[in-house]
């Protein structure tokens, strides 16, 4: 029997390749950052072949370090930065400019034209999301719209749209000789043109972006024991190896923390922060700026959906003020910066550098830090800034409350913030509930080997995954009630602040 199941984690801001073991421990990986192309003010870009040829590295980094013989692998699951969109020609794999990525705003003016008529909300019945940049349909248009001879490459069945699931999975099956165009339905649903019921592409919504749907992916299961193609022997796995498993990575979060059950719920700090709750086979339309999403179909059994709250802005501001501002040499010296003072002084810190997502929605907005005072040193801003992360959580999580009128006893956490004790106290104490992070917290890859294993019975079910998961770490609160509530209010009233400042 093989001894491991492959993910290739392919994130914002690099690409990682796991391997991990029947009990979900991880035997290996490898990681590669890609670069980040800012050509414009809140434009955002990353090169497609960069990131191919470093998912290539990491892969062959892997079998090398560990000594990986054909056969020791059963399966390979891939999960993605979603929304990120690339279009590419099937005849040569190169891509017609750049992706546009999910952090990408140059869209608001197709966005905000389509919302004059029928609002922000139009297809939110549909799709389960509003109209915002943030999503890949109207990153397609401008493609379309801005990139000579596009379109007429669209007709001819030349140029191909993915995100970067598709890219990945399309040139680990063969590239131009014989690449595999698909997506699953969690990546689907992040495009704006998916139907939450059929599972297929809308063409009502696809004739109102003008979008042909013969560029589109079929959309397929995010664990399909018929697999969706198989790599290689003259390919970077050098095997012949079935790939099965498609998630975007907050849905890939969300199986590898086994939240199966409706009601349960993970967050994940990256780039930035998604909360997702399990409600079930069932649509539940947000009223108070959440998402609706897939999340997860395995195999022929019905899909589960899940509410989800979107933060564009948490561990990607750690980043800016590492590389902009030059406060800290490494991350990871944040929380000690951080920890040199008792308090933030006074100050919040808003992060609202590509808008607002969840629950607001407001690509007008844009960052803030208010309250400065000759006081302020860069200790309280290093802490202003993890505080906002912490800050962004409650509001998605008082909204996520609202719309399924579950109240969450523990929220289970994932992501390369979960190391930052300083940040998890506070989350537990702004929530006031637990935090718990899992033994194995590289939930994102798990996740998407669980959907491969699935497929092929690595694992048997469920209950195979569940008895993987084991606590590591539980944060408590321990803040007053009128400390706490004192602190939000302040909080809400720095957000206001950000909105309408681009017009």
């Amino acid at each position: 029997m093989a001894k491991y199941v492959a993910a290739i984690d392919q994130g914002t801001t690099s690409t990682r390749c796991m391997l991990f073991d029947h009990a979900g421990n991880l035997f290996l990986s490898a990681q590669r950052e890609h670069r980040q192309i800012y050509p414009q003010p809140g434009w955002v870009e990353h090169d497609p072949l960069e990131i191919w040829q470093r998912t290539q590295e990491v892969i062959q980094e892997v079998l090398e370090n560990g000594n990986i013989k054909p056969g020791d692998i059963q399966a390979i699951g891939v999960t993605n930065q979603r929304e990120t969109t690339v279009v590419w020609d099937r005849n040569t794999g190169k891509p017609y400019c750049n992706a546009i990525v999910w952090q990408d705003t140059r869209t608001k003016q197709i966005c905000d034209k389509l919302a004059n008529d029928g609002g922000q909300d139009r297809f939110r019945g549909e799709v389960g999301l509003p109209l915002t940049t943030y999503f890949s349909a109207p990153k397609i248009r401008w493609m379309l719209d801005n990139i000579a001879h596009l379109r007429s490459a669209v007709d001819r069945g030349e140029a191909i749209f993915g995100n970067i699931d598709s890219w990945i999975i399309w040139w680990l099956t063969g590239g131009p000789s014989h690449g595999v165009h698909i997506t699953d339905v969690s990546n689907a649903s992040r495009t704006m043109l998916m139907d939450l019921e059929s599972l297929d592409w809308n063409d009502e919504i696809l004739s109102t972006f003008k979008i042909p749907r013969k560029m589109l992916p079929p959309v397929v299961p995010s664990s399909y024991k018929h697999f969706y193609g198989t790599t290689s022997r003259d390919g970077p796995f050098r095997d012949i190896i079935p790939i099965c498993g498609d998630l975007g990575d907050q849905q890939a979060a969300l199986v590898g923390q086994t939240c199966f059950n409706p009601g349960e719920a993970k967050n994940t700090y990256g780039t930035g922060c998604f909360m997702l709750l399990n409600t079930g086979t069932k649509v539940i339309q947000s009223k108070k700026g959440l998402l609706t999403t897939l999340a997860y179909k395995i195999d022929e059994t019905p899909a589960v959906y899940a509410l989800e709250g979107s933060i564009a802005i948490t561990g990607a501001l750690v980043q800016w003020i590492r590389d902009n501002l030059g406060l800290i040499s490494k991350s990871s010296e944040i929380e000690s910066l951080a920890g040199s003072v008792e308090d933030n002084g006074g100050i919040y810190f808003v992060p609202a550098f590509s808008g607002l997502f969840a629950p607001y929605w407001r690509s007008d907005a844009r960052g803030v830090i208010v309250g400065l005072t000759r006081y302020i040193t860069k200790g309280h801003i290093a802490r202003a800034a993890l505080e906002a992360t912490a800050y962004q959580t409650r509001e998605v999580l008082d909204a996520m409350e609202k719309d399924s009128g579950v109240k969450l006893r523990n929220l289970k956490v994932d992501g390369g913030m979960v190391y930052n004790q300083l940040l998890m106290q506070f989350q537990a104490d702004i929530l006031g509930v637990s935090v718990v992070r899992p033994k194995i917290a590289e939930t994102t890859a798990l996740g998407a080997a669980y959907a491969a294993g699935l497929a092929v019975g690595f694992w048997e079910g469920f209950n195979d995954l569940r008895d993987n998961w084991q606590i590591s770490h539980t944060w408590i609160p321990n803040m007053k009630l009128s400390q706490r509530e004192k602190l939000y209010k302040g909080w809400l009233k720095a957000v206001e602040l950000t909105f309408n400042w681009v017009n």
